[in-house]
């Protein structure tokens, strides 16, 4: 888990402090009450819900104890509400990202798992898209019959690359945001660039804007690196200047992977 204050300079500080939310045997109707909310919350990527929107059978479903919360989380996602909200309105690959991020709370890590999906729903459907993924053993696993899916991808997962977290940052911009609410130019893949070109996702702190989408990371746009530079080796004085450089959005992430090599720490990131 990240320390405190670095969690709260990420924007994550609410999921390094709230717990999980398990429905356990002894139960209130509370409980499952706590239980629909969260379940809402995360699979429809904190989006506004109408009264008239809630899944009524299948909230009662759950009260009765017919179906456990994995069996509530794939009524939310096979229902015509998800579709309207996440299916007809994105292109393929951003329906894709979403799945993987509401669903299995993480981000794709490479183009096979896109493409893997690519596959499926065009020759499967949509129901077949999305039960392969509440019905996997990584589902299974992680959430198991009674937790309510949250975002892994914050943390080191056992059997996952490390470079999910800076993926997940791709697709997260802040407890308060929406999925539905980030722009018409974000209903297309926001990974698309990283996972064809294999490449590390880079991390935009909350100061940067990029999280509130101030500063997103669009294709063509070009940054202003602020640097702590490291102290030359061959030199007797220890001293340590700032410099700026202006980098284009394709080659940002070698850039920040070179100055880290090089001991420079980076103060800044700014959209020019």
């Amino acid at each position: 888990m990240a320390a405190l204050g670095q969690a709260a300079r990420l924007g994550i500080s609410t999921f390094e402090s709230s717990g999980v939310a398990e429905l356990r045997p002894n139960r209130t109707e509370a409980d499952v009450e706590v239980i629909i909310r969260a379940a809402y919350r995360q699979v429809l990527g904190n989006s506004y819900l109408l009264e008239g929107e809630h899944l009524v059978s299948a909230e009662s479903l759950l009260h009765r104890g017919a179906i456990s919360v994995r069996g509530f989380v794939l009524a939310i996602a096979q229902s015509e509400l998800y579709r309207e909200k996440f299916f007809h309105s994105n292109s393929q690959i951003r329906f894709i990202e979403l799945n993987y991020k509401h669903l299995l709370g993480r981000a794709p890590e490479d183009e096979s798992e896109i493409s893997y999906h690519v596959e499926l729903y065009n020759s499967q459907g949509y129901e077949a898209e999305i039960n392969s993924y509440i019905d996997s053993i990584e589902y299974q696993e992680s959430f198991g019959e009674n937790i309510v899916p949250y975002y892994r991808g914050f943390t080191s997962q056992v059997g996952l690359k490390n470079v999910g977290f800076g993926r997940l940052f791709q697709l997260y911009r802040g407890y308060a945001s929406s999925d539905r609410a980030q722009g018409q130019k974000q209903r297309q893949g926001r990974l698309t660039w990283e996972v064809a070109k294999n490449l590390a996702s880079p991390i935009y702190p909350v100061s940067t804007g990029a999280l509130t989408g101030l500063s997103t990371g669009g294709r063509g746009a070009t940054y202003r690196i602020r640097i702590l530079q490291a102290a030359s080796v061959n030199s007797s004085v220890v001293r340590r200047g700032t410099a700026e450089l202006v980098v284009p959005y394709e080659q940002l992430s070698s850039k920040l992977q070179q100055l880290n090599r090089k001991g420079s720490k980076v103060i800044s990131i700014t959209a020019v």
